[in-house]
């Protein structure tokens, strides 16, 4: 009886690394998996806006217009972000949580 319960804790303790080992090896790739996907769009984000304000300023005839106008876009995106901080922050933590519990 003793030498059945030691086996049932050692194959539970194996298993219980194999899930960890698991666990952990699908979290370093969903990071790296984001982390390329974040530095993909961060390079897409920083043309873009570039070919903007190069547009709207030849537009006007002016590229520093251009430019300015893009980065008041941004800082009323940035006033957007602020005012709403703790809607985003719990809308963020919610969908955090439900992605690990599944």
């Amino acid at each position: 009886m003793i030498e059945t319960i030691k086996e049932y804790a050692s194959k539970r303790i194996d298993l219980l690394k194999i899930e960890a080992t698991e666990k952990s090896s699908l979290s370093a790739g969903i990071i790296t998996y984001l982390i390329i996907l974040l530095v993909a769009f961060a390079f897409f984000i920083i043309l873009f806006n570039f070919g903007i304000a190069f547009l709207i300023g030849r537009a006007l005839n002016d590229t520093s217009y251009g430019f300015l106008i893009v980065a008041a876009f941004y800082l009323l995106i940035m006033f957007f972000v602020i005012a709403f901080k703790k809607r985003i922050v719990n809308s963020v933590a919610d969908q955090v949580i439900k992605f690990l519990n599944h």
